[in-house]
């Protein structure tokens, strides 16, 4: 029991801009490990949600009294993602390790001194890739991938549909300079989920897009991305969206294809529509069968491999560099995209 307990840590929340945080606290707090408190700045729409989750962790008035805690070991923040990085950095200043929800920040310039402050610190930045940490059927795939289930990986297709929910959202949701553009802040799930499946460790961008279709009072917004990426070992193609219809039972219909030069896989997240009930769906096709895989008991092990890290100064749940060259794609993707339909008037 003693060993237990000197594996667990105490964490703090700083902004709770985004749902994310909702789960980004619940697996920490699932793990045994206890949150100190949490700050955020305003009351944001999430706020009401965060609370329900989790009503028994106390809010405090000043986010210095969590950051300079010497109990607190980790610090994870769903802030408005143009906060995020100022964040981060005091945080790590002060000695603190940071988990934060994607993207991690919204500028060149934020990473270059994000990767400054690592490199004086040692402190760990980690970036909550959650369409791959947070699905099950992706740790089940990448297993499998790694096992040589469909041999040699060489093209991903990754599609990104989700329900725009408006009034759910804050404003700043809806500004380019608060998120970072949509191929920097959804896209860099995918940056990553091509790099890790592929085992790139580097990429280049091809072709980057980025329009506003249905939304033409948002003139600063896009509801669509896509992009192509290369690398030695791949190329992948990426397609996002806020299009998800009302009708649909999910907030989006994520698809991975992973093509193999023995196989596909196709993941399916969210849901397998008109089909099996749930999420975390995986199909596997090589040269001997088809098959579904349910992968509900595949596990999540961002979150232990985290708190592992944070504990014993590893790079187990993600390498630093990897970390940093996902945001670092995404961002460039976002640079250099061709703007159409409303964006390009």
């Amino acid at each position: 029991m003693a060993e237990a307990t000197s594996r667990r840590i105490r964490f703090a929340v700083i902004g709770v801009d985004h749902r994310h945080i909702y789960d980004m606290t619940g697996r920490l707090l699932e793990l045994g490990h206890e949150c100190a408190g949490y700050w955020t700045d305003g009351e944001p729409r999430t706020l009401a949600g965060f609370v329900k989750r989790h009503p028994h962790i106390p809010r405090v008035a000043d986010k210095r009294r969590l950051i300079e805690d010497p109990t607190v070991a980790l610090i994870l923040t769903a802030a408005i993602p143009c906060d995020r990085a100022a964040i981060a950095i005091e945080a790590m200043r002060a000695g603190k390790d940071v988990g934060t929800d994607k993207p991690g920040c919204t500028t060149l310039a934020q990473l270059a001194q994000l990767r400054r402050v690592v490199a004086e610190t040692g402190r760990i930045w980690s970036v909550n890739y959650s369409e791959r940490f947070e699905v099950a059927a992706a740790t089940r795939a990448l297993e499998l991938v790694r096992a040589g289930a469909i041999g040699r990986v060489v093209q991903t297709t990754d599609l990104g549909p989700h329900r725009i929910n408006r009034l759910l959202r804050d404003a700043w949701y809806f500004r380019h300079d608060a998120v970072g553009g949509i191929l920097a802040d959804i896209g860099c799930h995918r940056v990553d989920s091509f790099m890790t499946f592929t085992g790139s460790t580097d990429a280049e961008i091809l072709h980057a897009a980025v329009g506003n279709f249905a939304n033409p009072d948002d003139t600063d917004y896009a509801d669509y991305g896509e992009m192509v990426l290369s690398s030695p070992q791949a190329r992948g193609f990426v397609r996002l969206d806020y299009y998800t219809p009302d009708g649909q039972a999910s907030w989006g219909d994520g698809r991975f294809f992973i093509l193999g030069t023995d196989g596909y896989m196709e993941l399916r997240q969210e849901l397998d529509i008109a089909g099996r009930e749930g999420s975390d769906h995986l199909f596997v096709v090589d040269n001997k069968s088809t098959r579904y895989i349910d992968c509900h008991d595949a596990g999540l092990p961002y979150y232990p491999a985290l708190v592992a890290d944070v504990l014993d100064r590893t790079e187990t749940a993600m390498a630093q560099s990897h970390c940093f060259k996902v945001m670092e794609i995404a961002m460039q993707a976002e640079a250099k995209a061709t703007r159409l339909g409303f964006l390009a008037r």
